[in-house]
């Protein structure tokens, strides 16, 4: 990719696509295009046909999409399947027919894989079970998305390519309970347990799930590492390969923050799929492998939770 090349980076002020944008910035890209929702609404298909139209970017980044927690889409099932699937259908639909674009990378998630799936998944297992039931209609979009990027490359010569992230975490990270992913939900109730004087903090679940964890800067480049270099006519899985339980996570969390007090599991609560963990085997072969270890990544969680609180 030139550095002047044209980037359409959607969902630019979300959690993974405001990475994106950071590190092309940061790796000199110069000519990115952009659009906010109130700017562009992406399930809106004449609108998206027209600024293909217009932009003709040559790259396109499809990092949008409507995201939350395990209680977001335990909640809201039917907007979780039908915004992400016409956002992505509308992007990728419009993105083949403008004729300008050379290569689009197709961002995905790790729910995809069967509830049940064998440890750590690899990309073949997908489709072979049923799905998770608490993020099922986001899961479901998701994996439309992916084979759409694989049936119009196959069929028309697009070229798509999709990677599977972990569960992402970082810098612009919501905080939002009702938005907040697993590991921005549990900074805050940490911090503000800490801040308050309370000794008890109420976590979701027995905390026997197991998740794996992935830094959003670690993810961008990862993203533009495999823009530019994976050809596969199938996903790749991203991620550190490692995974730790919930429980764990609890415990790292209340170390980083200073918490004393103790953890109680509400476990009339889901706890999910019970373990999430990618074979990231591909992934290495190629050459990649993430930087920022979990600690480090909790640390400048607490600090940008601290300041988020501070702008309220």
């Amino acid at each position: 990719m030139e550095k002047t090349a044209k980037i359409y980076v959607s969902g630019h002020r979300g959690l993974a696509g405001s990475a994106i944008l950071r590190y092309l910035q940061e790796a000199g890209f110069t000519n990115l295009v952009t659009r906010t929702h109130a700017e562009l609404d992406l399930c809106d298909q004449r609108a998206v046909s027209a600024f293909f139209e217009q932009e003709k970017p040559e790259y396109v980044f499809l990092a949008a999409g409507r995201v939350g927690g395990i209680r977001a889409n335990i909640e809201n099932p039917a907007p979780f399947l039908y915004e992400n699937l016409a956002i992505q259908m509308n992007v990728i639909h419009q993105a083949y027919l403008c004729g300008s674009v050379k290569k689009m990378l197709i961002l995905g998630s790790s729910c995809i894989y069967p509830r049940e799936c064998p440890q750590p998944m690899k990309e073949e297992y997908l489709m072979d079970g049923k799905l998770e039931p608490t993020n099922e209609g986001y899961a479901l979009s998701k994996v439309v998305a992916l084979k759409m990027g694989e049936f119009y490359k196959k069929q028309y010569g697009f070229n798509a390519v999709s990677i599977m992230p972990c569960n992402l975490y970082g810098r612009n990270d919501s905080f939002d309970p009702h938005r907040s992913h697993v590991l921005s939900a549990t900074v805050r109730k940490f911090v503000d347990a800490v801040e308050e004087g309370r000794d008890k903090v109420v976590m979701w679940g027995t905390g026997r799930a197991r998740r794996e964890f992935l830094n959003v800067d670690d993810m961008a480049a990862a993203a533009l590492f495999m823009m530019e270099r994976y050809e596969g006519d199938t996903f790749i899985n991203i991620g550190s390969g490692v995974d730790f339980s919930i429980r764990e996570l609890a415990e790292k969390v209340a170390l980083h923050t200073g918490f004393k007090g103790v953890i109680e599991w509400d476990e009339t609560k889901p706890d999910g799929m019970m373990r999430k963990c990618l074979d990231v085997t591909q992934m290495k072969e190629m050459g990649f492998e993430p930087k920022i270890s979990l600690d480090e990544g909790i640390e400048q969680m607490i600090i940008d939770y601290k300041h988020y609180k501070e702008k309220l």
